[in-house]
């Protein structure tokens, strides 16, 4: 597979569709778009963790198959995956070593000298990557203001690289103190390395965050080069199978912050890749929420949402704010404590924030020592899966637990592609759940099913709050193959005033790879105090003008016209003497001494928003300068075809049947209607309860709430 469509090929075939592939931890979901009518198909794969690359081909085949598409027609695949982050948590990267400033070599260890638990007697802290031994002083100096107090002693270094080389050290990271000032000796470093063990890959911290903060800077440029080579080996096998298969189109990588970079760039920076699945469902959510109610009463759409993900190993929350996912540009991997901010390694890199856990339709329930229902956060994943799967799973999952409730149709999961084994899945929740509690096996799934939906709520209403926005005030927009199962009851717990299911809800995280820009950030540090007439204007304007010509050199590399590049500068900026900053965005003109005020009131404005107060009558100070390049957002109006189901023209109409399902307040297994999702029309409204279904998802609507369909399709769930 090419990077880049050949003239060749597209004289040969029209190249007019996109395709978006989202690989899970149980499933792997594909959506295959013609750009030219907007018609789209989807498919969904067990996950094959051996080789992922396998389920993508397989899936692909399938969707090119069912829509009659040559592969030479595909101009563009765009892809996230959680490769990174599973090779971070796993400890499954390269033996890497890490050369640092002559007594810095412990500062991954050392990190912040802060215990993120107080009281904790047996607090774990973060393992650092990089052993002791494997950390090396290296004799040299740069001072705060960028000079050399200490030359780099590069011959050190050759004998070093060396002896690394013959020990089996695969990767090396530099991370020289003052090198985001001045990188000079961290690139006299990587050629040294390079020249005495030209097989040893290396990354310097000056090109992976060249950011102040001396831990997470060291912590990031390590996790990069750590991880590394395992993403080339896995772009260059899925790159071999996609030319197999004759797609000539570009593959493309989505980023951790919502822009997506082509397989060289990311093969570069792979710890951007960092949350580039869970990145695309909550880019979905933005471009898919203000769109939402068209033609019933609400032409502005869900500018603010909750974006609720959930699939079959994790769940996910995001927050998005007039019509934005809220970036961050701190981040952790590999918690030991999942909500305790500091028990993870830090990555310096921009990602949407979200919160995950272990709450997906794999996560395993267990009754624990002390005689309690426990759920998650570890999955049964695509194998063996759940007990229901028949693929020797034997501990009861949440799958389990819906499909006993009578929420899932033993007949069309995944549409009737995968049957599903009723008797496996009542004899698993019964051996560990029912039995160990005495309860019924109904009772015990019910269980199940409502303790992972408090804990999600529970998640979700700790991550609104952290954020300054009431759970209560957002509409929660539902979707992965689990999340419609659950909606009503998470967003119950939450107080949302209502629900929004998309159609292809199960696919979503595939369809919002197809709503992202080509993107990327560039960071550079230089803390200053920003007052009026004392600041180096020029040298801000230079900072600026070097990363928006990086940015736009990689996009035009990449095929997109110049006059199609935008950039974005922000500031971050803090009063003088405090220890974290706010970010701000800057115009984009040149800056003079005339901006300060302007800077300055949007400064204060944003501090007021997140702190409701103004500090104290103090200068400003900035720290780090930030510029994001990115084409034009694509544009997603995607058109359902009706070949296969018609519209009905009255509810009645669309009702598939009925079968028994749990609802407490309807008394326990009540026969419930069955809708066909594909057969309902705008402005149908559903009472619960129901179950409304379609290929890759099943809505569940509880006693005393309404779904509602609008012309997009999605369903709209109010409470009475």
């Amino acid at each position: 597979m090419t990077h880049k469509n050949s003239g060749a090929a597209e004289n040969a075939v029209e190249c007019k569709f996109r395709v978006g592939v989202d690989i899970g931890g149980t499933f792997t979901d594909l959506f295959l778009l013609n750009d030219a009518t907007h018609e789209f198909v989807v498919g969904k794969k067990l996950t094959t963790p051996q080789d992922p690359s396998e389920a993508i081909e397989a899936g692909l085949r399938e969707m090119l198959a069912q829509a009659n598409v040559p592969a030479q027609s595909i101009r563009q695949i765009i892809h996230g995956t959680t490769l990174v982050a599973n090779a971070l948590i796993e400890r499954k990267g390269a033996p890497t070593a890490l050369l640092a400033t002559c007594g810095f070599r412990d500062a991954t260890e050392i990190g912040r000298e802060q215990r993120y638990e107080l009281y904790d007697l047996m607090l774990e802290m973060p393992q650092p990557l990089v052993p002791r031994h494997l950390r090396f002083d290296i004799p040299e100096r740069i001072l705060a203001d960028g000079s050399i107090h200490q030359e780099l002693d590069v011959a050190h270094v050759e004998r070093l690289a060396h002896e690394l080389q013959l020990a089996g050290v695969e990767a090396v990271a530099i991370a020289f103190l003052n090198s985001f000032i001045n990188p000079v000796h961290e690139c006299a470093a990587r050629d040294a390395v390079l020249r005495m063990a030209p097989n040893i890959r290396v990354s310097i911290s000056s090109e992976v965050a060249p950011e102040i903060r001396e831990y997470d800077r060291t912590s990031t440029t390590v996790a990069n080069i750590y991880v590394q080579g395992r993403v080339e080996h896995y772009l260059r096998e899925l790159g071999t199978r996609m030319s197999a298969l004759g797609v000539g189109g570009s593959l493309l990588l989505m980023l951790s912050s919502g822009g997506v970079a082509t397989v060289e760039t990311a093969v570069r920076f792979p710890v951007r890749l960092l949350e580039s699945g869970p990145a695309a469902g909550v880019l979905a959510a933005a471009a898919l929420g203000p769109k939402v109610g068209a033609g019933m009463g609400q032409a502005d759409g869900l500018a603010n949402l909750l974006s609720f993900d959930m699939g079959g190993t994790t769940a996910k929350f995001a927050i998005i704010d007039r019509g934005q996912p809220l970036i961050s540009h701190d981040f952790e991997v590999d918690r030991r404590y999942r909500f305790r901010k500091g028990s993870g390694l830090p990555i310096r890199t921009p990602v949407i924030e979200m919160i995950e856990i272990g709450a997906g339709g794999g996560s395993i329930a267990r009754v624990n020592s002390l005689g309690l229902l426990k759920v998650g956060p570890e999955s049964a994943g695509a194998q063996p899966g759940p007990a229901c799967y028949g693929r020797g799973g034997s501990l009861p999952t949440v799958t389990d637990a819906d499909l006993i409730l009578g929420y899932l149709n033993p007949d069309f999961f995944l549409g009737g592609g995968m049957a599903l084994d009723v008797l496996g899945a009542r004899r698993a929740v019964d051996e560990h759940i029912a039995q160990p509690l005495g309860l019924s096996i109904e009772q015990a799934a019910w269980g199940i099913h409502q303790v992972v939906n408090e804990n999600m709520s529970s998640a979700a209403r700790v991550h609104a709050i952290e954020r300054g926005k009431d759970p209560a005030g957002l509409p929660v927009f539902a979707f992965g193959g689990a999340g419609p199962v659950h909606a009503f009851r998470v967003a119950a717990a939450l107080g949302a005033p209502s629900v929004v299911i998309p159609f292809g809800a199960g696919v979503m995280s595939a369809i919002g790879f197809l709503t992202a820009p080509l993107a990327f950030d560039f960071a550079r540090s230089w803390p200053v105090k920003l007052e009026g007439s004392a600041l180096d204007w020029p040298r801000v304007n230079g900072l600026l003008g070097e990363m928006q010509a990086e940015g736009g050199a990689l996009l035009q590399a990449s095929g997109v016209l110049p006059q199609d590049i935008s950039h974005t500068r922000s500031v971050e900026v803090r009063y003088a003497g405090q220890g974290h900053e706010v970010g701000v965005v800057l115009p984009n003109d040149l800056l003079s001494a005339e901006h300060f005020p302007a800077i300055r009131a949007r400064f204060e404005a944003e501090y007021l928003r997140l702190y409701s107060r103004l500090g104290p009558p103090v200068p400003l100070e900035a720290i780090t300068w930030r510029v994001v390049s990115s084409s034009p957002k694509p544009a997603l109006n995607l058109v359902r075809s009706h070949s296969n189901h018609a519209l009905a023209s009255h509810p009645d109409a669309a009702r598939k049947g009925t079968r028994l399902a749990y609802f407490p307040e309807a008394g326990g297994m009540t026969e419930t209607p069955v809708y066909d999702r594909y057969a309902l029309a705008k402005g149908m409204c559903i009472s619960g309860p129901a179950i409304i279904e379609e290929r890759e998802s099943t809505l569940i609507i509880g006693s005393g709430a309404t779904a509602a369909a609008d012309e997009r399709w999605n369903l709209i769930l109010t409470y009475d």
